[in-house]
């Protein structure tokens, strides 16, 4: 990518982390007070708010923040699998994103449970420990990937070293008559390398993008209809 282009992904994929962190976060803080609350009245208020706020902001931020992490290593040097760090952090957030997108059928529940007259049931106090322990669980996980993104831990993998190794070895070149060294002229090298990076980078950002919505479709709607 440009260096304009790489800095807007990387711009875009900060935001959608940070919000993806804040927003788990509150829903923590939420799902805390609708499990210790006594005040009936704000217990029906907390998990409907909780259902909105993982539907259409923390699912959101999660599925954005994987794309654009996935488009910012797939065009830049750093790659998917060359560094430990980086492959690290993908696991994490496929993972959380995953759960997350699991455990939505159990957040609707909750909501509607709450709206029922048998408020402070065994049933929805059950519910909401387990939103409580799955939120913290979700943050904590959200910050081990941003330490991994500022201190970068453990070097280059195997694969990484191959590929470092590589760009280093340089054959030289047998030597050309006027016409090949017009043919193979640097400039026009360099032209062609950047097409077949980005023509790389927008097959793997479709392959991305299909990927993480089939996976949001099937999971998610398989869960409803289990539910129904």
């Amino acid at each position: 990518m440009t260096p304009g282009l790489r800095k807007s992904v990387l711009t875009a994929h900060i935001i959608f982390s940070v919000g993806w962190l804040g927003a788990v976060a509150a829903f923590l803080a939420l799902a805390i007070a609708g499990l210790t609350s006594k005040d009936a009245q704000m217990v029906r208020a907390v998990y409907p708010a909780m259902e909105l706020t993982a539907r259409f902001v923390i699912v959101p931020l999660a599925l954005a923040a994987l794309l654009s992490g996935l488009i910012q290593s797939l065009g830049t040097p750093w790659g998917l699998f060359r560094h430990y760090w980086v492959l690290w952090k993908l696991l994490l957030t496929v993972f959380a994103t995953i759960v997350l997108l699991k455990k939505m059928p159990l957040i609707g529940y909750a909501a509607r449970r709450a709206t029922e007259l048998a408020l402070f049931s065994a049933d929805l106090r059950a519910m909401g420990i387990q939103l409580v322990v799955h939120a913290a669980a979700g943050l904590l996980v959200l910050l081990v990937i941003t330490i991994l993104s500022v201190f970068k831990p453990w070097g280059l993998t195997p694969y990484g070293r191959c590929k470092r190794q590589e760009r280093q070895y340089q054959p030289p070149r047998p030597p050309q008559t006027v016409g090949a060294k017009a043919m193979s002229d640097p400039e026009n090298e360099t032209t062609g390398d950047g097409r077949r990076r980005g023509l790389k980078l927008l097959l793997a950002a479709g392959i991305a993008v299909f990927l993480v919505v089939h996976i949001s479709l099937h999971l998610t709607g398989h869960s409803i209809h289990h539910r129904w």
